[in-house]
């Protein structure tokens, strides 16, 4: 089974991360990330919000690092694991300046940018932007065809209900030919615009077992990939077996990657844990 990584320190959410990661630095992340990439995990994460209002700050966390930023600085540490934003919010950018800044990142990181997007759910900061909210789910699917149309074209056309665009060039654009576009959500309708519109599906808080009802109500294309994270966090070093068990589980239920999580108290204990759990991954 292929591995991922959540990456650490770049988001901190109340409840889901280490304390170490309150007082983490780009070393620690640039540490995981050269560890990762020698390891030979197929992607690691960076996630995106602009400015989590105060009331949500509790459930959501309030540090997001910027993605491009964050995979800039990562991209010259590492030689292979793929880069995946996970999830930008469509509603937040027009189409072409995704296109024209990721595909800058693939040009740079060698073609190896993942494009994980989603609809997004907080209104306020939609409201923070100025970007329409109530039909964010029809523009998102013309911004996903918009996407498709653009980020390996350095002269693309498109012509949709929301973005229109052609005539214009756009270098440098980005450098794989087929840029993989993975669908973030929570939902069956998440699952069916993933099918329907892109490349993979790389949900949150749905279990294994959703995820395989889900899909199986659809068609899924073949090499479409399943990003799922197993139900608890492991610990490989200490528990081998129940990290075996539950990327097995992972597996039975159609994941083509397991998104890690490990039990980690300092950088230097998660470092092991990635190696320890490469071993375990390789017999599943």
């Amino acid at each position: 089974m292929k591995l991922g990584i959540t990456t650490p320190v770049v988001t901190n959410q109340t409840g889901a991360h280490a304390r170490w990661e309150r007082t983490g630095t780009v070393d620690d992340v640039r540490r995981i990330a050269e560890q990762a990439d020698r390891l030979g995990y197929e992607f690691m994460t960076c996630s995106e919000h602009i400015g989590v209002p105060d009331g949500e700050a509790v459930s959501r966390g309030a540090r997001y690092w910027d993605p491009l930023s964050t995979f800039g600085y990562v991209a010259a540490c590492t030689q292979r694991i793929r880069l995946a934003t996970f999830v930008l919010v469509l509603g937040y950018h027009h189409p072409l300046e995704i296109a024209k800044r990721y595909g800058t990142l693939d040009q740079i990181s060698g073609g190896r940018v993942v494009l994980g997007v989603g609809v997004g759910t907080l209104k306020a900061e939609f409201d923070l932007l100025g970007a329409p909210f109530d039909d964010r789910g029809e523009r998102a699917d013309d911004a996903l065809r918009a996407l498709r149309a653009s980020l390996s074209d350095p002269n693309p056309s498109y012509e949709g209900p929301f973005y229109s665009f052609g005539g214009i060039t756009i270098d440098p654009c980005a450098r794989q030919e087929h840029v993989p576009l993975w669908i973030g959500g929570r939902s069956r309708r998440s699952a069916r615009r993933a099918v329907a519109l892109a490349d993979g599906w790389c949900p949150f808080n749905v279990t294994a077992d959703q995820a395989a009802r889900w899909l199986g109500e659809t068609d899924v294309p073949s090499g479409f990939e399943v990003v799922l994270p197993p139900d608890h966090p492991l610990d490989p070093l200490t528990d081998p077996d129940d990290a075996v068990s539950a990327l097995t589980v992972l597996a039975q239920a159609g994941t083509t990657i397991a998104s890690a999580r490990v039990v980690h108290h300092s950088a230097g204990h998660y470092l092991e844990q990635l190696e320890a759990l490469a071993g375990l991954a390789a017999a599943v």
